[in-house]
């Protein structure tokens, strides 16, 4: 079968592997579809990293075509979406509910949890082996166009639950960045809160769709952004932010305008930062509240899928074939993907 795999340093091929044998609790899904995420061009990135030579792809959804010995809950023919995070289910973290901090597959010293395409086989490809209960059906949503809820949907999805306490009616949102996972950030926002959104994008193209989905007002993302925000908001500044790029800029312009007792949500992988001082010398205001969001539950995903289900949120996706993935890579690489691409084998 056909797979996208990382050859080398910011390199990508189509690589023939045969198609995985199933275990008596896996399932074999052929795939349908697999987001192309800002994450997989990190992740191609490192130099002598122990993934090359794997395949990509931790966006993935598709149709069943065979089952395990031991599946009684799928049937060739369902249609399913693989969990971010492959949890083991039983340890502290998997029973509280908190399985995308699962102690087996993220324990302190790993760089990120197991998921598709990230330590396991990914989705890149025409076929992967998945544990039975690892899935989630999709109840007639398009498996292609879904492929990307799974990490696009998910994600902001766990970052706003995590903050639902500051989203009321009389607070404002910030959301940096309106790429593949900012887009969905902002849509989960307006579906489901009643909070004002500010949204703020480099791209003139990324804040008119901001505009039309909820963002009022949707500006530039440069230097006066921080300035500009705390004007639309009395010089209180916003209640939440959700920097989903997490380049400098955006870490610059996120602690700017955070308000008193706010919340930082920083979701994207740019590599920003800053010093943090124990007192008053961190550039906080008193009591925000910093985290490193990834990634989500399982029960988050159940609140997206239900959402897409009711036509409340949808990803922009672009599809591609499986084949033009170098040059899939190279155009998110380059900045010139509106929503998420989606790889068809």
């Amino acid at each position: 079968m056909r797979t996208v795999t990382f050859t080398g340093t910011d390199t990508v091929e189509l690589v023939d592997k045969p198609v995985p044998d199933i275990g008596p609790t896996e399932v074999l899904l052929e795939v349908a579809g697999a987001g192309l995420c800002h994450s997989d061009l990190a992740i191609i990135g490192q130099p002598d990293s122990p993934l090359i030579g794997s395949t990509l792809g931790h966006e993935v959804a598709g149709t069943v075509a065979e089952v395990g010995t031991e599946v009684t809950d799928w049937s060739a023919g369902d249609t399913a979406i693989v969990a971010l995070v492959l949890s083991c289910g039983r340890c502290r973290e998997c029973l509280a509910g908190r399985d995308n901090q699962c102690r087996t597959v993220a324990p302190r010293s790993a760089p990120a949890p197991l998921s598709p395409g990230i330590g396991s086989p990914g989705g890149m490809a025409e076929y992967i082996a998945v544990q039975a209960r690892h899935l989630d059906p999709l109840s007639g949503l398009d498996p292609v166009d879904s492929a990307p809820l799974s990490d696009a949907g998910l994600t902001p999805m766990h970052a706003i639950n995590s903050v639902r306490d500051r989203l009321t009616a009389d607070s404002t949102a910030l959301v940096l960045g309106l790429g593949g996972l900012g887009h969905m950030g902002l849509q989960i926002l307006s579906a489901t809160t009643g909070v004002r959104i500010i949204a703020a994008d480099t791209d003139p193209e990324k804040v008119a769709y901001a505009s039309e989905h909820g963002a009022d007002p949707a500006i530039p993302s440069d230097a006066d952004t921080a300035a500009r925000v705390l004007d639309e908001t009395d010089g209180i500044g916003a209640d939440a932010v959700f920097d989903f790029v997490g380049v400098q800029p955006t870490v610059d312009i996120a602690r700017g305008c955070v308000a008193v007792g706010g919340a930082l949500r920083f979701v994207g992988l740019g590599g920003g930062g800053f010093d943090y001082v124990a007192g008053s010398g961190s550039g906080l205001p008193w009591g925000v509240d910093v985290q490193r969001s990834y990634g989500g539950t399982r029960a988050d995903m159940g609140q997206v899928l239900a959402l897409a289900r009711a036509g409340r949120i949808s990803v922009q996706t672009q599809r591609r074939d499986l084949g033009d993935a170098p040059r899939a890579f190279a155009d998110l690489d380059a900045g010139a993907v509106q929503g998420r691409i989606v790889l068809v084998p």
